[in-house]
């Protein structure tokens, strides 16, 4: 019986079972997605898989980019804060991005 699917399906799927069954995402993922004019978020956690949606001043918010950033995602989810500063100067993001180095969640 022949197969439906393409070769380079059928060649992609095995090369993600030869990786152990490792996240592949094609294109930009965001860990942080900014709501409310910066007051809430809702953060990704690719570790759990889990999207949770938290208020940016809470300490759940700093232990979910903790969990981050202790799984090796901290440079990323930095980077993403400073550019969400820079987009959305209004919004408190450098603050939110000052409270969390001050409370250690990247690890300094």
């Amino acid at each position: 019986m022949a197969s439906n699917t393409s070769k380079t399906a059928r060649a992609s799927v095995r090369a993600g079972q030869a990786q152990g069954g490792a996240l592949s995402v094609l294109g930009e993922f965001k860990y942080v997605i900014p709501l409310n004019g910066g007051k809430h978020a809702y953060v990704r956690n690719l570790t759990n898989g889990k999207t949770v949606h938290l208020r940016t001043d809470s300490d759940a918010f700093a232990e979910e980019i903790r969990l981050l950033a202790n799984a090796g995602h901290s440079a990323k989810v930095r980077a993403e804060l400073v550019a969400l500063a820079a987009a959305h100067p209004t919004h408190g993001w450098d603050e939110t991005e000052k409270r969390l180095v001050e409370a250690g969640v990247f690890g300094e």
